[in-house]
């Protein structure tokens, strides 16, 4: 090798280890695959579907139902010999009856007005499904009903259908095996309340009123529990829709 060749071979050898030593170091650590939230964005609405769709078709719904429905029989047991005139409060939709197919029907949103009439596709007027008189029962709760009777507990509806919907709940009810109850309370058609506890709360103090000692009331909704006259409240699951 001529000194000519000998020097530029090691002058190449150097700018290799130059390039070599001045190369970026690459992490180890995945490039991040998801982007960051914006503040303040609230959860994506058809993310929140997937995810409710998932926890009623996977059954963990009704497994949260009926874990609900056991503490409120626990109690019920324990409590209805201890207190003259016991009573249970129970709502209607969504926790004696179940809206699954109209849920799914419109995707889960709430229109009341307008035609029922292509399930299971929709859309779907509510007011049409619940005329219709054929919400499915919700078998955990029936439990808890049939409990209640059985311990001599007197049971009261407290639903926020409106008094035209009376005989179509009140069948309904009957033939989903709610055969036994004191009462069921609606508001008067054309009723308007700025939460549903503004008139389910005052029904509860006439059931007191009436010397019976509502020892439990069961709903859905916050604002079916809202507002006192019960010495326990029991909330069951429900992230499908909320009512004021």
């Amino acid at each position: 090798m001529t000194l000519l060749t000998c020097s530029r071979a090691l002058a190449a050898a150097a700018w290799l280890g130059l390039a070599i030593t001045a190369a970026p170091v690459r992490s180890a650590e995945p490039l991040a695959t998801k982007p960051a939230a914006v503040p303040g964005e609230p959860a994506n609405v058809g993310d929140a579907k997937r995810a409710a769709r998932a926890y009623y078709e996977t059954g963990r719904y009704m497994r949260d139902l009926a874990d609900v429905t056991a503490r409120a029989g626990a109690w019920l047991t324990e409590r209805a010999r201890q207190v003259e005139r016991p009573a249970l409060v129970l709502d209607v939709d969504d926790t004696a009856l179940s809206n699954w197919e109209v849920i799914q029907a419109d995707d889960f949103g709430r229109v009341f007005g307008g035609p029922c009439e292509a399930l299971p596709e929709g859309p779907c007027g509510w007011v049409n499904w619940d005329l219709l008189g054929r919400s499915p029962v919700l078998p955990a709760t029936l439990a808890l009903y049939t409990l209640a009777r059985a311990q001599g507990v007197a049971v009261f509806f407290i639903t926020g259908r409106d008094e035209p919907q009376r005989a179509a709940t009140e069948r309904n009810l009957k033939e989903a095996g709610y055969t036994e109850y004191v009462r069921l309370d609606m508001p008067a058609f054309g009723a308007r309340y700025t939460s549903a506890a503004d008139f389910k709360a005052p029904r509860r103090a006439a059931i007191e009123a009436e010397g019976y000692r509502i020892i439990a009331n069961v709903g859905d909704q916050p604002s079916d529990l809202a507002g006192g006259y019960a010495e326990r409240i029991f909330l069951l699951p429900n992230p499908f829709y909320r009512i004021p």
